[in-house]
């Protein structure tokens, strides 16, 4: 890791990496609390659809007035301040920013702001997931053709998988499995923005001194997320999704190398080589000790007896037979560490992890029985939730992926638990992205 002194010799040679973020909610938040305490480092612009939103989040995150009163993009450049804007597009058309950091959550909009970056030659940090399982293979392969790096945001849990699978490979050790840990019971997958706040156990006093998103939480909550994220991980990893979803097996951090590994070794998992997740709570709400809520996890295999013997040398935690281990990062800061990701990209031409094929999708799957005419709302709310499958059964079931199950209206009964097809949608509007969308299905389906 040598990032901060890289960033120092390209700060004294007089030059900053300069940098436009998109949203100001949550992440942007906390891109924008530690940009500011990292010289050579200067957020050029800030688009927000609300500015006064933005200019709440700066203040909230310890920044003077004075810091944001740029009145142009140049006056940004020429000062070294911050400019406010509403338009993305103006943002990722101003010529002397390097990188833009994507953090607006919605799915269409994150399309359509990493190809407008691109498009202007510019670095994309995406940090909306939701976006990334819908396109992120075709958007990393445009980026590539214009020697332009595409990447997954270092903080969020998806780019540390991926720098974990990364370290498995390059040790020479057999990658079994990579995941994350999270709270989940089988009865919260029909959660709805209405219920969610009795799985946190928040009282509606508490809930309303908070700024709180409900169908944010409940996409966590429902499992929604999860399956947005471990798709992601698939397409940057090669790794697989489970044919029929995420398991989510209940584990703490001393049984992770006798879950995930294969069931013919005396594991759970149907074979090596996927994706999953280690549940913090059991089936019936008890906490699962040692547990890795926050965390993400590989296991691995030793490839020979002397390097089994090693693992045992050395203290690593394995299986009883010795020959699985695991290793794991216990926490994530989300916003606070995509100063990485930008840096990776601009001073390495290297991505914190990528979508570099089409491997793994996240579908829409109806919470309840749905009826022909209903609107579908989408990732965290009363009708979907999420699953995520290999790439090809997405392509055979001709499935709905959930960043494209918003505001549709069905044409189709479907019923509790059936994967929504394309086909049962009226897809009318955001057909730029939907073609996207399909020319990655056509071009890069394996």
């Amino acid at each position: 890791m040598n990032l901060s002194s890289m960033l120092a010799q390209y700060h004294d040679s007089g030059k900053s990496i300069r940098v436009g973020l998109i949203g100001a909610g949550k992440f942007g938040s906390m891109v924008l609390a530690q940009a500011r305490k990292i010289t050579g480092y200067h957020i050029v612009g800030v688009a927000e659809l609300d500015p006064q939103k933005a200019k709440a989040s700066l203040r909230r995150t310890g920044w003077e007035e004075s810091e944001y009163s740029a009145t142009s993009f140049a006056d940004a450049m020429d000062t070294g301040r911050t400019f406010i804007t509403s338009s993305a597009q103006e943002l990722c058309e101003f010529g002397d920013i390097d990188c833009i950091i994507e953090a607006t959550g919605h799915p269409i909009a994150g399309v359509r702001h990493a190809l407008m970056a691109i498009d202007n030659d510019k670095h994309v940090v995406m940090v909306n997931v939701e976006a990334d399982v819908m396109c992120g293979p075709i958007i990393a392969q445009r980026a590539r053709q214009k020697n332009l790096v595409y990447s997954m945001a270092y903080g969020d849990q998806p780019a540390a998988i991926c720098e974990l699978v990364d370290w498995v490979r390059s040790c020479g050790f057999e990658l079994v499995a990579a995941g994350k840990g999270m709270n989940f019971e089988p009865r919260y997958r029909y959660s709805t923005p209405d219920t969610v706040w009795g799985f946190f156990g928040w009282s509606d006093e508490e809930v309303a001194k908070g700024d709180f998103n409900p169908k944010m939480y409940n996409s966590f909550t429902d499992g929604t997320k999860a399956a947005i994220e471990m798709a992601a991980v698939a397409n940057g990893t090669g790794l697989d999704c489970p044919d029929d979803g995420l398991a989510f097996y209940p584990s703490g951090l001393h049984d992770l190398t006798s879950v995930f590994k294969p069931a013919s070794e005396g594991g759970r998992l149907p074979r090596a080589g996927l994706v999953d997740i280690a549940a913090s709570q059991e089936p019936d709400g008890r906490e699962v000790l040692n547990n890795i809520r926050y965390g993400m996890f590989v296991t691995f295999r030793a490839p020979d007896q002397y390097t089994r013997d090693c693992f045992q040398q050395y203290g690593l935690l394995t299986d009883k037979s010795g020959w699985y281990g695991s290793m794991w990062r216990p926490f994530h800061l989300i916003g606070l560490e995509t100063s990485v990701s930008v840096l990776s990209a601009c001073l390495r031409g290297e991505a914190t992890g990528s979508s570099v094929e089409f491997r793994a999708d996240a579908v829409a799957t109806a919470k309840r029985d749905l009826k022909a005419g209903e609107m579908l709302d989408g990732e965290g709310g009363y009708t979907v939730w999420a699953k995520a499958i290999p790439a090809t059964l997405s392509i055979q079931h001709d499935a709905l992926p959930i960043g494209l199950a918003h505001h549709v209206r069905l044409r189709n009964d479907v019923r509790k638990d059936q994967v929504v097809r394309m086909s049962d949608v009226e897809l009318v509007e955001d057909r730029d992205v939907i073609e996207v969308r399909l020319e990655q299905v056509r071009t890069m389906a394996r």
